[in-house]
């Protein structure tokens, strides 16, 4: 299966962000994770990023007569890489694109579903606004938001952490001004 293909899917999506972090799970405990997921339909796509090299077993054992398999990440498989991102079409953006708000939304409702749920004190945000910026200051942007990231990302698991979802989205939004010389 193409990599896009693979990637861009909403569950399969899901998975791979639930997987991320370093954890090493059951297909069970995805299906607990995600438990607005049919089993079947999770089962189905942990098998298929399995066969495709982007989930591993990391060990196996006999639970009453059945072998079950724990599963981690390979995080350089779950990707797609800028060769293949410079050659998408049109069509795979907007396929990516939707898959990842498909995603999204469905991680939002489970959020909201869960007991206890408080997006004022979880300091949820999904604010939008336009910034105008160059091709240098965009780039500027991204990397030192990436930076900001980058040094959260290697955060591991501790009782006082909670996993919190991170999306961005940058597209020009119209045409780019035009300047008159009159």
């Amino acid at each position: 299966m193409d990599t896009l293909d693979l990637l861009l899917h909403p569950i399969r999506l899901r998975i791979v962000s639930a997987m991320s972090g370093g954890h090493v799970r059951t297909t069970s405990d995805l299906c607990a994770s995600l438990p607005d997921v049919p089993k079947t339909s999770l089962y189905r796509h942990v098998g298929l990023l399995a066969e495709a090299g982007v989930l591993e077993v990391a060990d196996e054992r006999r639970v009453r007569g059945v072998v079950e398999r724990r599963y981690r990440l390979r995080q350089d498989r779950a990707v797609i890489d800028a060769d293949r991102a410079a050659s998408m079409s049109l069509d795979d953006h907007r396929h990516g694109f939707a898959a990842a708000m498909a995603a999204l939304l469905a991680e939002f409702n489970a959020y909201l579903d869960r007991p206890g749920a408080d997006p004022t004190a979880d300091s949820v945000g999904y604010r939008q606004g336009t910034l105008w910026l160059s091709q240098e200051e965009l780039a500027e942007m991204i990397h030192e938001w990436g930076a900001a990231l980058a040094a959260r990302a290697r955060n591991r698991p501790t009782p006082e952490r909670r996993p919190h979802l991170v999306s961005a989205i940058f597209f020009p939004t119209g045409e780019p001004p035009t300047t008159s010389s009159s």
